[in-house]
């Protein structure tokens, strides 16, 4: 049996839908089994509730042999930190009790970069947590996620223009969560794995911010321009939309850090996935701008 954590979820949907269509069996947990597709519905075992939830985790864990585990965001936490932990702890004495043999987490690329990074260190310290529990342990670990041009889809199509607090001529490892969720499909699928490892998840590209801006111009067949915000704009604009001050200053810390190069080590390392940032724009964000 293999356990799926947030079912609904950009990553986690995929992933189920995956498993679902190669016949392998699943249970999800959901708060909100409603937002499961119907053949998810008819087709895996539903624990409804929140994987925060000891209970829930126990019963969602009992029997099951693989675990995903994703830690969802949450904007108005005062702590950051121990939002991760928090969730992870309950899920590590429920790994504990239950004799779940594998885990693979969504994590962070850059684990040995060694400074702050805001949240890609409180994802650092969640794989650190699970490890401790001497369970099998894949961390699948990401760069920057090209879906996040999605909510900047129509600043594109009505300025011609993007914005990030990253630098402009620093490269920024990226990834689409199609190639995320085929990797984690693969190491649920597979039950021979043991021990610990990270297993890098990027991209075949190395463009920086203006190089990406030089790759949507020639997609959209527009010019479209990249524009740095800096971190205390950047932040205030976060807090306008309701995040804490704690969440927007994570996601600050974690941009300094993209800039700094924490994902160049493992990049120059990794075998690169198969979608491309020119692909992706071509099959995802170029029908969003032009809708």
């Amino acid at each position: 049996m293999i356990v799926i954590t947030a079912p609904t979820g950009q990553i986690g949907h995929q992933v189920l839908d995956a498993l679902l269509d190669r016949g392998y069996p699943v249970r999800v947990i959901a708060r909100d089994p409603g937002r499961l597709t119907p053949q998810a519905r008819e087709r895996s075992e539903i624990v409804e509730g929140t994987h925060s939830d000891p209970e829930v985790l126990d019963a969602a864990f009992k029997g099951a042999d693989t675990v995903l585990w994703l830690v969802p965001p949450n904007p108005g936490t005062d702590d950051n930190r121990e939002h991760y932990l928090g969730f992870t702890r309950a899920a590590c004495d429920a790994v504990k009790a239950q004799g779940v043999k594998r885990v693979v987490g969504v994590t962070s690329l850059g684990r040995a970069y060694g400074k702050h990074a805001g949240q890609l260190s409180d994802a650092f310290a969640m794989d650190e947590m699970i490890e401790s529990t001497g369970v099998a342990y894949r961390a699948l670990a990401m760069p920057f996620f090209m879906e996040n041009f999605l909510q900047q889809a129509e600043v594109i199509k009505t300025q011609g223009m993007f914005f990030l607090p990253n630098a402009a001529d620093r490269p920024l490892a990226t990834v689409a969560t199609r190639d995320i969720a085929a990797a984690a499909a693969r190491l649920l699928a597979d039950d021979s794995w043991s021990g610990k490892d990270t297993v890098p998840v990027i991209s075949p590209d190395s463009l920086s911010p203006n190089g990406m801006a030089e790759v949507l111009s020639e997609v959209l067949q527009r010019p479209v321009r990249f524009q740095q915000v800096d971190a205390e704009t950047h932040k205030a604009t976060m807090m306008q939309y309701g995040m804490s001050e704690a969440f927007a200053q994570s996601l600050v810390d974690m941009a300094a850090a993209q800039s700094d190069g924490i994902y160049d080590a493992e990049q120059a390392l990794a075998s690169p996935a198969p979608t491309s940032f020119r692909q992706w724009c071509e099959e995802v964000l170029k029908p969003a701008v032009l809708a």
